[in-house]
This record gives structure tokens, sequence and C-alpha cells, in this order.
């Protein structure tokens, strides 16, 4: 749970960082998509936080937690053209929608709620994917 939180805390924060500063001829509709990953990663967020409250494990999204330990790239600083910025989300959602069915697999006979909760993130992940990779496609 922990590292869900964390991934999906990163992703939040890359998918802003992006929407940002995305620049090009497709900078309206990358930069909507974008606000759409964002809320759903926030969704998602609170709801592995709230799991893991609930099983007695304090969540940490703090900063340096998530920076020391997120699965996904840095983020380049400064203007991204549309086509780099659709890159960029599709090797991010990749590097969580991974992590996130590597959960799936470990939760399955420990914690049946918490893989059922990691099934759907992912799913939702994996449209966002879908999504930003037909952009580039």
């Amino acid at each position: 749970l922990q590292g869900a939180l964390v991934d999906l805390v990163d992703l939040s924060l890359v998918a802003k960082q992006i929407h940002w500063n995305v620049v090009g001829p497709r900078f309206r509709s990358v930069h909507l998509q974008l606000d759409e990953v964002v809320d759903s990663a926030r969704a998602h967020m609170d709801t592995v936080a709230e799991r893991a409250s609930a099983l007695g494990v304090p969540p940490d999204g703090r900063a340096g937690t998530v920076a020391s330990s997120s699965g996904i790239k840095t983020t380049p600083a400064g203007w991204i053209k549309d086509t780099d910025a659709v890159g960029a989300m599709v090797d991010a959602l990749g590097s969580v929608i991974t992590r996130m069915r590597e959960r799936v697999e470990a939760t399955g006979e420990p914690d049946p709620v918490s893989q059922d909760m990691f099934i759907g993130i992912t799913a939702d992940l994996e449209k966002h994917h879908w999504m930003f990779q037909a952009e580039n496609a």
C-alpha cells in the first residue's frame, strides 16, 4: 500500500508539472488530458492511504518519501513539447502500471480486499495509458 501511495502521489505531481509546461499544437487536448490523470491519481491515492490507515499502517505521502521511492523517472524542467509530454506520460503510466500489477499479484492471497482495489486502480491507469499511447500512434 505504501508503494502504491508513493507512485500515485508522484504520478499526480508529474502530470501536473507537465500540465503546467506543455506547449505545441496539441496543447489544449494534452493539457486537459493531463488534468484527468491528476484527478484519477489523487482519488486513488486517497483510497490507498485510507486503506492503509484502516489496516493500522500510517500512510506516508511526504515529499521526501515520494522522491526517494517512486518508480517514475524524473520529469525534465522547463517547457515540454506536446509530443514529448505524451511520451513522458506513457512512460510514467507504464511504470506505475507495472508496479501496480506486481501489487495485484502480491496481495491475492494475504489481502484480497487490497488486491481488488489495486485491480480497479490498474484498470483506470491502463485506460489513461491507452489514451496517451493513441496520441502518438
